[in-house]
């Protein structure tokens, strides 16, 4: 693992961060879903500082989401472990509200909705 200084951090090198954050955020499932948050369209922002602050926005599938909780904490400690990373900011919104159009062609594909 390489050390990143983030006071000098090359465009080059925040945009491997923000891949890196993508594909922890690919590893992160919906509880009761059997595909990852990303895939599913439940990220909507990715937003990634050089001082080292990740700002994720991201809805749920229902904002009554009784496991809602859980899936922010999970996103905070995945995201947190990505090297360049010092404090993620995990913002919930709920406009626009989600719906299966957001989902990628895999997780529709997974769950048989095509």
């Amino acid at each position: 693992m390489s050390i990143i200084n983030l006071n000098m951090m090359t465009p080059e090198e925040i945009l491997r961060v923000e891949k890196d954050i993508v594909l922890t955020l690919k590893n992160v499932y919906d509880p009761e879903i059997p595909v990852n948050i990303y895939d599913l369209g439940l990220i909507y922002e990715i937003d990634f500082d050089p001082s080292g602050e990740a700002t994720i926005r991201m809805t749920l599938t229902a904002p009554n989401c009784p496991m809602a909780d859980m899936l922010v904490e999970d996103v905070n400690v995945q995201v947190g472990k990505v090297a360049g990373v010092k404090s993620v900011n995990v913002i919930l919104v709920f406009e626009p509200a989600w719906d299966k159009s957001m989902m990628s062609e895999e997780a529709l594909l997974e769950l048989n909705l095509f």
